[in-house]
């Protein structure tokens, strides 16, 4: 039974009004193509998050370097192949880490690497090593993995502590060069690599798929006929020829993959430019007699921008494993100059010793490639009115 206090009297009732401008307004804040576009955008969280990472990456990659001691090539020869993470051993109060390669570190409390101890003699036959430390003698036997220091009874000590590498934050390569410094500069050099092959291939693509969608008829077949001959072959393996023929560098990189990936952008622009071509905005251009170019960089380009814009964002993740994956096989970034695919080469033969040498590049590729992914998703749902509720 209805409640009679829930009924509103008639009285309480007003009419809208016989304006057009009234029966058309819609009880909801009004907003601009682009500030509705930031809105879906920003209300899916997958692609909010995933501009965030970008951002945070960006600061890592730029802004990071000013605030390291180190730079991408300082080598610290007494501190190679050091983890993120020490197990130390605690004699009279001092801590003592073994490298991998049977130095024997000072470290302090805080962990922050002092010095190497002065090695004095090695017995190969007993498998020991012999190390002075302020005066005293400390002896390191290799005889049984893993390698300890022993104490004045030649009793094995335990690694009975932990302490984090505070003056290497991500540990140390076979060099000695910091982990930290390399992969800003590494993340860097990949991003800066994947904004300007994706710039350039979007204008080639643009220009190319523009012209020959507006054109139509023999000269469309005849470039059509040249993108399908391109993309008969891997786009991979042309990059890798080039790559071959040009020397290893920043530039070459650029070159390479500036000179093929194109084809996709170019096949979307044409795609986009044949739905437009017929509409009425287009014919009215005509009319009031503008140009051939006009009506393709000012009218149909513009209005085919969306579809065009979540490609180019497609484009990057694509880009940035190109890069690693030249750098990988060796006829990436030229050495000593990081990169996310050279750090992956130089860790490789250190997997099973030196796992976290191969981890930190590894992960730094994969979120870069996930954030850009979901940037694009985002802009594809956010660009497409259909998605308008």
């Amino acid at each position: 039974i209805m409640d009679k206090n829930l009924i509103i009297p008639d009285s309480d009732w007003e009419l809208l009004g016989e304006e057009n401008e009234l029966r058309e307004k819609l009880w909801s804040m009004q907003r601009t193509f682009f500030e509705d576009v930031w809105f879906r955008f920003s209300h899916k969280k997958s692609a909010f998050i995933g501009l965030l990472i970008i951002v945070l990456l960006m600061l890592f990659a730029f802004i990071g370097p000013y605030f390291t001691p180190y730079s991408f090539d300082t080598q610290a020869l007494d501190f190679t192949d050091i983890p993120p993470l020490l197990e130390v051993t605690n004699i009279d109060g001092d801590l003592f880490y073994i490298t991998p390669n049977l130095k024997v570190l000072n470290v302090s409390p805080s962990g922050k690497l002092l010095s190497a101890l002065d090695k004095k003699h090695d017995n190969p036959a007993e498998k020991v090593t012999y190390f002075t430390f302020k005066g005293k003698e400390i002896v390191l036997s290799y005889a049984k993995k893993p390698a300890a220091l022993l104490n004045k009874e030649g009793k094995r000590l335990a690694k009975d502590n932990r302490v984090w590498n505070t003056t290497f934050l991500l540990g140390t390569d076979g060099l000695g060069r910091d982990l930290l410094t390399r992969l800003m500069y590494g993340t860097k050099i990949s991003l800066i690599v994947a904004f300007i092959a994706t710039l350039v291939n979007m204008t080639i693509g643009m220009i190319y798929g523009g012209i020959s969608a507006y054109a139509g008829g023999n000269i469309d077949a005849v470039m059509m006929r040249v993108v399908d001959i391109i993309s008969t072959v891997p786009l991979t393996l042309y990059v890798i020829l080039i790559m071959v023929v040009l020397s290893d560098g920043f530039l070459s990189i650029i070159i390479a993959l500036s000179s093929v990936y194109w084809v996709t952008m170019a096949r979307v622009v044409r795609g986009q430019i044949f739905s437009l071509k017929e509409n009425e905005f287009v014919y009215a251009a005509k009319t009031i007699g503008s140009s051939q170019s006009t009506i393709l960089f000012r009218h149909l380009l513009p209005n085919a921008m969306g579809p065009i814009l979540v490609t180019a964002t497609m484009m990057i993740p694509s880009a940035i494993f190109m890069e690693a994956f030249l750098g990988f096989i060796g006829i990436g970034i030229a050495a000593p100059m990081a990169s996310l695919g050279t750090m992956c080469n130089d860790s490789i033969q250190m997997l099973r010793t030196n796992p976290y040498q191969l981890l930190m590049p590894s992960l730094m590729i994969c979120l870069i490639m996930f954030a850009f992914n979901y940037v694009g998703d985002g802009l594809r749902d956010a660009l497409d009115p259909k998605l308008k509720k």
